[in-house]
């Protein structure tokens, strides 16, 4: 009785999508006053609730008898797939998908707990986007079945796909869903190449029921992938299935696809998100500051909404550096607590040029930035501009045409440096360790 309680606040308090899928599995072996023994499938699902849910658990448990109880967590497959098993035909389909039990091949990326449907702030700015989501998400056709949304960083696109995964790993388990990035997508079908499984890795996609593919405009050179993806998305969209794009710029915009790749991801919805208006960026300053408890009034939630332009993460930034400083000043936050805080975060972000990419690489490369303009085609030349193009390409909302004129080139030149980098990353473990470090110097200097 004392489980159901718990439960029943539970409920209550967490998202309907987190409810469902990681405390409605759980079973109660043991309730007293000194011990919570709680059973789960397996490691795995035990250890995201005692890492992610344990507070919200004790606070339910706040008034019972064993609100002091020490909690543990169990594991017993066997019994959660005997218990499946048990279920009519009907009821089995829309049964919560456990890690144990899962009987079709999917691949679905790390998602964020927080970005459900309940947590994601909607305006005129993306109810499209977020209504479409929605509407797949559940099944329905309105909107076709085909969607790509466009967005800079920080804008929502990330929240609502990885909330279209909650839904459905929540309450149609047995859907084939692979949810990956356009470089995962890549960097797999390069693995299946050297192993000889390309029959493997065009089977797992194209038996897909819904495709989510985040990240499209670092499809940019990559013709090999390009040609795959065309195959895929033609079975999946002749057959009705479920496709779901996201990139920073629309499918027009993106420099560097083939035609056919272009048509196919336009074939559907094309909508994009802007940048929210002061009115819904102070729900969103309303709804972190809920998250992260921290009370503002209305002059700093309004002032704090006006001041962050573009990346609405700045807004999280922003509140938890606040939070920070009125816990250790043990003072109330105030005005003057937030301007400290916007400076810093304010200042960072400034926008980075291909100019300062190519500066800072030939630094590294300990070569003159006046080289990488040069017509010269050596190595210790070359390789320092391709990848500052490649670069460039990652960390500036810059064209190709506009990349290629602080290097005195044209966009082609950059599709092929970008091209070259990546396909050296792929095939070359010495380049790829040399990307990834200069990556992490390159994010703290201009982002960190």
């Amino acid at each position: 009785m004392t489980w159901q309680q718990i439960e029943q606040k539970l409920e209550g308090s967490l998202a309907p999508d987190i409810y469902a899928l990681w405390i409605r599995p759980l079973k109660c072996r043991r309730c007293s006053d000194d011990l919570l023994e709680l059973c789960g499938p397996d490691r795995f699902f035990c250890s995201w609730v005692a890492n992610n849910l344990m507070a919200d658990i004790k606070a339910a448990m706040t008034g019972l008898a064993c609100q002091e109880a020490q909690i543990t967590f169990t594991t017993d497959a066997s019994a959660f797939c005997q218990e499946a098993a048990k279920k009519p035909a009907d009821c089995r389909q829309e049964q919560l998908c456990l890690p144990s039990v899962a009987k079709t091949p999917t691949f679905v990326r790390v998602l964020n707990p927080r970005y459900i449907f309940d947590e994601f702030v909607v305006g005129d700015c993306n109810a499209v986007a977020h209504s479409a989501c929605r509407s797949l998400a559940r099944g329905s056709r309105e909107y076709g079945r085909c969607l790509y949304i466009s967005a800079p960083t920080g804008l929502g696109k990330s929240h609502l796909t990885h909330a279209v995964a909650h839904y459905i790993l929540a309450h149609n388990p047995r859907v084939r869903l692979n949810y990956l990035s356009a470089q995962q997508l890549t960097s797999e079908m390069v693995r299946s190449i050297r192993a000889k499984k390309m029959e493997d890795f065009k089977r797992k996609f194209q038996n897909s029921d819904i495709l989510m593919l985040e990240d499209l405009q670092s499809l940019t050179g990559r013709t090999k992938t390009q040609e795959e993806l065309s195959v895929i998305l033609d079975i999946l969209l002749e057959s009705g299935k479920t496709v779901i794009f996201t990139g920073g710029q629309s499918p027009r915009e993106i420099n560097g696809l083939e035609s056919g790749v272009r048509s196919r991801m336009s074939s559907g919805l094309v909508t994009a998100i802007s940048e929210p208006d002061l009115e819904t960026k102070t729900q969103i300053v309303s709804k972190k500051a809920r998250q992260l408890k921290l009370n503002l009034s209305d002059e700093l939630t309004w002032y704090l909404a006006e001041q962050i332009k573009g990346d609405m993460r700045q807004i999280k930034s922003a509140i938890v550096g606040l939070k920070a400083k009125s816990s250790i000043s043990r003072q109330t936050a105030d005005m003057e607590m937030l301007k400290e805080v916007l400076a810093n975060i304010i200042n960072q972000a400034r926008t980075v040029t291909p100019a300062d990419i190519r500066d800072y690489i030939a630094d590294q490369f300990s070569v003159n930035p006046d080289d990488l303009l040069s017509k010269s085609r050596k190595r210790a030349i070359a390789f320092p501009r391709q990848v500052s193009m490649y670069f460039a390409r990652k960390y500036t909302r810059s064209a190709l045409s506009e990349i290629g004129k602080a290097f005195n080139r044209d966009h082609s030149t950059v599709v092929h440096s970008i091209r070259v980098i990546g396909e050296a990353i792929n095939n070359d473990r010495s380049v790829q360790g040399q990307i990834k470090m200069l990556d992490g110097k390159l994010y703290e200097k201009f982002l960190s």
